[in-house]
């Protein structure tokens, strides 16, 4: 079997975290066993549909690197690759359906159906639907005459084509991750297949373009499950073989408890959208993982453990290891609960695997932000190889490395005191005598520290915090000399001598 899959989206907002592990457990599934991967845009629901939010989603993977193979800007045989581009196939196979007495025309009202709803919640029904039973007294064609039908449909009166589900039939089907699995038909309701509009609903217009589009996998979110026995009877009824299910667990809350909602992001103060969104409908903005600081290949590794693990104990994967590791087998049934902490933790360790070099751009970004230029991209590189140790998001970088480009003029007075003693001034002012105009090696800066504090008879150790705070305007950072040393001799003792009248003016007075 030659392994196609796809990636199904509807443009009805942006891209959740949840969709964008869908999307790549299917790219991975696909690039294991050299398959192809397919963006089909499901967008028959025109009342939810959202100007812009096809364009996001195509920047998101186009940013997260998860390239498709066939889509609506990829020209391939199964095109076109959105749904609302191929209304009249669904047309087809719905009259199809009908005319084997598969599905059926309805012509039921708004008023006739909310009736009939209330009904059944006076009857006791929990869950009122149009089903086996209801269909019998309702207004379709399968309780009017053939003439009566005939005529309704002729003069325009507005119908939909439903699903006629089997009274009493056990539907089953294999799940890649969950096994056999098995629901009474008498549990499903008629679905409708094409609406009134003459667009299909998802039911129909999913099994049709599986089919049409030689899908052999279909790789989705949990909350699908409980439809895919109406789709196995839709298959069934096509007379086509149905693909290999797959359904992935949920992503639960950090609490564990429920799927992991945008409110939730919002209160644990992190994103559940891969890059930012402009809600063209409200003008609210909502921050994405790119526009926080995380790398895509960390975003990456955060969703591919949500639900599958590589095993022995690893965690942090590149997009080709995952590749290379990647099973349904390894697909977890419950859900997976989505731990902040870990996910910077992860993006940590992804920065501490960038070189300088790679991190560079992001601060010459910055520096141009504030209008300053005279920086070589070596030298952004060394910064950017100090920094990375203590960031854990992208945007950690700049205040961590601000002050190889900006000289501090205020320090945190509080600390300053605790650690001040007359004997720092002297050493201080010793130290800056000792370093040279030019540039300086971490080693040569050591030494002259080491020296200035024997001279004096002070404990070295107890310096350093200082001198920290004296050239970075911070009492913590990246490793302390060969970040100082980076700086320059002549830099630093503009520096020290700077601190030192700061400190006449607040620490002597």
């Amino acid at each position: 079997m030659s392994v196609r899959v796809r990636f199904a989206p509807s443009p009805t907002g942006p891209l959740h975290i949840g969709g964008v592990r869908t999307a790549l457990y299917n790219y991975l599934f696909a690039r294991k066993h050299g398959g192809t991967f397919i963006l089909r845009i499901e967008d028959t629901d025109r009342t939810r549909y959202v100007p812009g939010a096809e364009a996001y989603i195509q920047e998101a993977l186009q940013w997260l690197g998860l390239t498709y193979d066939e889509g609506p800007d990829k020209a391939g045989p199964h095109g076109p690759y959105r749904q609302s581009e191929r209304t009249a196939i669904y047309r087809r196979y719905a009259d199809q359906l009908v005319a084997a007495g598969h599905a059926y025309y309805a012509f039921d009202t708004p008023e006739e159906l909310e009736a009939m709803r209330t009904r059944m919640k006076k009857a006791g029904a929990a869950a009122p639907k149009y089903d086996q039973v209801t269909r019998q007294y309702m207004r379709n064609s399968l309780t009017l005459p053939e003439n009566e039908t005939r005529e309704l449909i002729e003069q325009g009166v507005p119908y939909v084509i439903r699903l006629k589900t089997p009274r009493q039939e056990e539907v089953k089907f294999q799940d890649e991750v969950r096994g056999w699995v098995k629901f009474q038909s008498g549990q499903l309701d008629d679905k409708v297949l094409l609406k009134a509009d003459g667009f299909p609903t998802y039911h129909l217009a999913n099994v049709v373009d599986d089919h049409l589009m030689d899908i052999s996998h279909v790789i989705r979110g949990e909350e699908w499950l409980s439809s895919t026995p109406v789709h196995v009877l839709l298959y069934r009824y096509l007379g086509w073989e149905p693909p290999c299910f797959a359904h992935l667990p949920l992503i639960l809350k950090p609490s564990g408890k429920g799927k992991l909602s945008k409110r939730d992001g919002d209160l644990g103060g992190f994103p559940v959208f891969p890059i930012e969104w402009k809600d063209p409908r409200t003008g609210e903005v909502y921050a994405g993982y790119r526009e926080s600081g995380y790398l895509p290949e960390a975003v990456l590794n955060i969703l591919a453990l949500l639900g599958w693990s590589p095993g022995a104990g690893r965690e942090i994967l590149s997009l080709d290891e995952m590749t290379r590791l990647f099973s349904l087998e390894k697909v977890g049934k419950s859900g997976a609960k989505f731990d902040p902490q870990k996910a910077r933790w992860i993006n940590q360790q992804h920065l501490k695997r960038k070189s300088g070099q790679a991190l560079a751009p992001y601060l010459r970004t910055e520096l141009e932000k504030l209008g300053i230029d005279g920086y070589d991209d070596a030298y952004l590189a060394a910064v950017a190889e100090l920094t990375r140790e203590k960031a854990q998001l992208l945007t950690d970088l700049w205040p961590l490395s601000r002050f190889f480009f900006i000289a501090p003029v205020e320090y945190p007075l509080d600390v300053v005191k605790k650690k001040w003693r007359p004997e720092v001034r002297d050493f201080l002012a010793s130290l800056a005598e000792r370093l040279p105009d030019g540039p300086l090696s971490a080693e040569t800066l050591e030494t002259a520290f080491e020296e200035a504090a024997q001279a004096l008879g002070v404990k070295a150790g107890r310096m350093k915090q200082l001198f920290r705070i004296a050239i970075s305007g911070q009492p913590s950072g990246p490793s302390l000399f060969p970040a100082a040393a980076l700086l320059g001799g002549g830099e630093l003792k503009k520096r020290l001598r700077t601190f030192l009248t700061w400190a006449e003016q607040h620490l002597e007075e």
